[in-house]
């Protein structure tokens, strides 16, 4: 397990690698600092490190990278095919010996000769390694462009034979990726709180820093515990290991996330919404990862489905 001075140094090279703003260097600084092995040894520790940091400079997330090590932890594939936005379903169907794609992806895929996806076939989830040369990939210019994600279809052939049922691993690699999205969400949320703080200091209104109004000091506060609020829902999660902690942690990051936005940008008032200012890029961010792997409002209702076909509460973090 690293210590202090070496969870230290993990993080200042990660963090280099991404003032950079170049992805293949990131990879690179992945590999020359250990991190793969880090995700293995210590998947609390590598992933939380990476995604916040990822979430404060505004970088993409490595979802490929988590995602595919929970599918198969000995050969993780380049890519994975991921569900579509709001959902976490696997994004394919087997008819036959075809499989019919429809995703989404990361800029990864754009690089790989191969990609691993989850597919739905005769009432269980497989596991389908194909080639990205086979996919029809497109850009997908909406709400954060910046991101690279792309949208995937297509028709693949395979063999006769069934695919490796893997209904446990696609599970959890979604798990994983939701660790990761909610560590890169509160990332983005304490970034936006900075640079809302940072302007209530230094903007002055009649004769006084606006950091002394009672409505602004509500609305960094406001986001600073719901900032904690997400950061313990993550620690519970990482403690208790299971799909259900790691979706209440995705839906309060996403909830937390949203309200930071909110207050920040209300706090900066018409400075945010300018182009030069930063706010605006954490903003579109937020409101993308909050979608990755299903929203906060959707986990919310799924969350309070499966409780409610059960009729048992959870084990609750031993306080």
């Amino acid at each position: 397990m690293m210590n202090e001075l070496e969870r230290d140094l993990f993080a200042r090279s990660i963090r280099a690698a991404l003032e950079s703003g170049h992805r293949l260097a990131l990879e690179d600084a992945l590999d020359d600092t250990g991190w793969y092995e880090a995700l293995t040894a210590e998947p609390r520790t590598a992933i939380s490190i990476l995604f916040e940091l990822q979430g404060e400079s505004n970088a993409g997330p490595s979802l490929d990278a988590v995602m595919a090590w929970a599918l198969d932890p000995d050969d993780p594939a380049p890519a994975v095919v991921l569900p579509p936005l709001g959902r976490w379903d696997a994004p394919a169907e087997r008819h036959g010996d075809q499989l019919v794609v429809a995703g989404m992806a990361t800029e990864r895929l754009g690089r790989a000769e191969i990609a691993q996806v989850g597919t739905w076939s005769g009432g269980r989830t497989e596991i389908h390694t194909i080639r990205t040369a086979q996919l029809e990939v497109r850009a997908i210019t909406g709400m954060d462009p910046v991101l690279g994600l792309l949208a995937v279809r297509g028709t693949v052939e395979v063999a006769p034979a069934p695919g490796r049922e893997a209904g446990d691993a696609w599970n959890r690699s979604i798990a994983f990726g939701r660790l990761g999205l909610s560590h890169a969400l509160v990332g983005a949320a304490r970034r936006m709180l900075e640079l809302a703080r940072a302007h209530a200091i230094e903007r002055v209104q009649f004769g006084r820093s606006i950091s002394s109004f009672q409505a602004v000091r509500h609305r960094l506060s406001d986001s600073l515990v719901a900032i904690e609020a997400a950061e313990a829902s993550l620690a519970a999660a990482w403690d208790l290991g299971s799909g259900l902690s790691a979706s209440v942690a995705k839906a309060v990051a996403g909830r937390s996330g949203r309200l930071v936005s909110r207050h920040a940008q209300q706090v900066l008032a018409g400075m945010g919404f300018t182009a030069e200012h930063p706010l605006h890029r954490f903003v579109r961010r937020t409101l993308t990862l909050d979608q990755l792997l299903g929203a906060a409002t959707s986990l919310t209702e799924s969350v309070g489905e499966q409780l409610l076909r059960s009729r048992t509460l959870p084990a609750g973090q031993p306080l």
